[in-house]
């Protein structure tokens, strides 16, 4: 669709080589998700949401954890107004149409834990009080691979609201070659242009959550996720907040694609990035070296898919 290919050759301008992933991050922004960005540091994860920002008309905010950020710098707090006689909140740093909290596996887990409920409802509750985020709302996360110094793992819960996890990757050496080529007179976010409005995206969200998804496919995604659920090397598998994922994420495709209903194959493509971080894997699994896209794609080749009419 036009807007979707304007955004993404705007994005490219500071984005150099990663077609996939913008089209993914692009993707989840139109199913209202969020998303989890886990590489190693420098490779343009910062950036990509400032572009992002830039290219949807989107207000940015971010908070760069560590781990003496407090959950008030988060979600903000009261404070006594002399003046008036009455608390006052102070917005934080989330309260904003895109907000990137990066390198969140550094922050402690009371802090993390200070974007559930924005994540999942919408909305922050400060001291009794509830502020609803702007909308669109989306939060893009970043976190250095497990095991990098003064990381910690998520829980499991703030795992599970992410609607995808993608990994961006070392840019191939020509592409490598061109971002160093087009910094030479100056930063290419400059250079982006603003495209799409706010009004206009969240209409793009509204139109791709209206696509049709027929009951033999919503069947599909259940017996997908199912197989998950008893997969005899996963100890838990996909929940229903992921088999809601999965289905707005098969629509956000199918509109991409400029349909109006899904097939299959909208399922087929989102599945194993959509689930493959909520899983939790056996320790015999984890001991050999197994990968839950491995065996997710292992499910997709034996769930049979529904022929449709």
């Amino acid at each position: 669709m036009q807007y979707a290919q304007q955004v993404i050759n705007e994005v490219r301008k500071a984005i150099v080589g990663k077609d996939r992933t913008l089209l993914w991050v692009l993707a989840t922004i139109l199913a209202r998700g969020h998303i989890l960005l886990e590489d190693i540091p420098g490779v343009g994860k910062t950036t990509l949401a400032l572009a992002f920002s830039r290219a949807m008309d989107l207000r940015y905010g971010r908070v760069q954890f560590t781990p003496d950020v407090l959950p008030s710098d988060v979600t903000g707090y009261t404070i006594y107004n002399k003046e008036t006689g009455a608390m006052t909140y102070q917005p934080g740093a989330i309260l904003c149409n895109l907000f990137l909290a990066d390198e969140l596996n550094r922050a402690t887990s009371r802090t993390q834990s200070a974007l559930l409920e924005a994540m999942e409802e919408g909305q922050v509750t400060v001291d009794g009080k509830t502020h609803p985020t702007p909308q669109p709302f989306i939060v893009i996360a970043t976190q250095n691979p497990v095991g990098a110094a003064g990381t910690q793992l998520l829980p499991d819960s703030q795992m599970d609201r992410f609607t995808i996890r993608l990994s961006m990757g070392y840019p191939a050496p020509k592409d490598e070659r061109n971002m160093v080529l087009g910094r030479q007179n100056g930063n290419p976010l400059a250079d982006i242009q603003c495209v799409l409005k706010r009004e206009q995206l969240v209409q793009l969200q509204e139109q791709a959550a209206s696509v049709y998804v027929q009951g033999e496919i919503v069947d599909y995604v259940v017996r997908l996720m199912g197989a998950t659920r008893s997969h005899d090397q996963i100890i838990r598998g996909g929940s229903p907040r992921a088999t809601l994922a999965v289905t707005a994420m098969a629509k956000a495709i199918a509109f991409l694609n400029d349909r109006d209903y899904c097939i299959p194959s909208d399922v087929q493509t989102v599945f194993c990035d959509t689930v493959a971080h909520r899983l939790l894997l056996s320790a015999e699994a984890e001991a050999r070296g197994v990968q839950a896209r491995k065996l997710l794609e292992e499910i997709l080749q034996n769930v049979q898919a529904p022929k449709l009419k």
